[in-house]
């Protein structure tokens, strides 16, 4: 008896992710595109990585330009997974000549940033809200974001797609240090509100402690006016500026830490505290944004956000209050190990690219 032969699987048609700028940066929003783009390679996906201008979210019009051309040029058939600083600025009329299916990464929509004026808030709302309606489909990392979309840049609901981070686990068990590591991780620009956190650790008691903030610089004033008030408090070595660390590095500040804080003035996710979780850290941050939905209940303590000594105290409890903190971390520690990998949310955006265009 002959056996039928067997039909394989499709072949997934070929797709591209335009980023601007250094894919390498160490921002979560840099990280959460980079491991999907590896991590839909991995699965087996053809998918191009378009690197777009620097510029953006200021865009030059050379960088307008070269995106219009790079883009067009990948034909009509591919579908285009756009970094939310493209979908977010690129002019309207400049997006609305590229004919692929195309599909938006939006973090946090970009006139949420803080320090604007009300022209360029608007601006950027107006921009973002004109081209989001352009865009087939758009995928967010957190249900927080995608109400955003649907209520202040008519979005609708069946258009967009929650695509949770993924997580690594963790490259060893936890060894807290001695004196106790306060870690923070973000980079320093004022969304993160290092400047409240270091507000808040010059008010800690009197007892042994460091921290550690971990993030390069967005601005060179911004890093000055960090600089200056870490010299005005006398915090002294007991803060350090590590800039951008690498991926060993990162992890083992995370295993030496006693605590996680994060000053956030607002989060469309925050992959750090996802980072923080996996490794089991109590988490201290602000109730802003995304992370009430991020960090559970149990697992940490959020303040108001612009409160110094709101701040402070929650350390303080963590640092002194050895069953508050071990709470704490045991339910860090059961959360991390239920969150997803970075191969389940490749595989979500792989559904959305199978349906686009259709």
């Amino acid at each position: 008896m002959m056996r039928a032969p067997q039909r394989s699987a499709p072949t997934a048609r070929p797709a591209a992710f335009a980023i601007p700028g250094d894919i390498a940066t160490l921002t979560g929003g840099y990280v959460y595109e980079r491991r999907l783009l590896e991590s839909l390679r991995a699965l087996g996906r053809e998918v191009r990585h378009v690197r777009l201008g620097a510029s953006f979210p200021d865009p030059t019009d050379a960088d307008v330009a070269d995106t219009v051309a790079q883009l067009t040029a990948l034909g009509e058939d591919t579908p285009i997974i756009l970094d939310g600083f493209i979908s977010g600025a690129m002019p309207t009329q400049s997006l609305a000549l590229v004919h692929a299916p195309l599909i938006a990464v939006v973090h946090h929509p970009l006139a949420l940033e803080k320090g604007l004026d009300d022209e360029r808030r608007a601006r950027l709302h107006r921009t973002e809200r004109d081209n989001l309606a352009l865009i087939e489909h758009v995928l967010v990392p957190s249900p927080h974001t995608a109400a955003m979309l649907t209520e202040h840049y008519a979005v609708p609901g069946e258009r967009i797609t929650v695509v949770r981070p993924g997580t690594d686990a963790p490259l060893g068990p936890g060894a807290p240090e001695q004196p106790p590591l306060i870690l923070s991780v973000g980079i320093q620009h004022p969304r993160k509100g290092h400047d409240v956190l270091l507000a808040a650790l010059a008010q800690l008691p009197d007892r042994p402690w460091r921290a550690v903030i971990v993030g390069s610089s967005w601005h060179p004033e911004h890093a000055a006016q960090l600089a200056r008030q870490h010299a005005a408090l006398g915090l002294g070595d007991r803060v350090r500026f590590a800039g951008r660390v690498d991926a060993a590095e990162l992890s083992g500040l995370y295993r030496s830490a006693t605590v996680f804080a994060l000053a956030t003035r607002y989060e469309g996710y925050g992959i750090v505290f996802d980072e923080a979780l996996a490794h089991g850290l109590p988490i201290v941050s602000c109730a802003v944004g995304a992370v009430p939905d991020t960090v559970p209940a149990d697992a940490g303590v959020l303040v108001p956000a612009e409160d110094p000594s709101a701040l402070a105290a929650a350390l303080t409890a963590v640092l002194t209050d050895p069953v508050h903190r071990a709470r704490l971390a045991v339910a860090a520690a059961r959360a991390g190990a239920a969150l997803p990998r970075w191969r389940d949310a490749a595989e979500v955006v792989a559904r959305v690219l199978d349906d686009a265009g259709r």
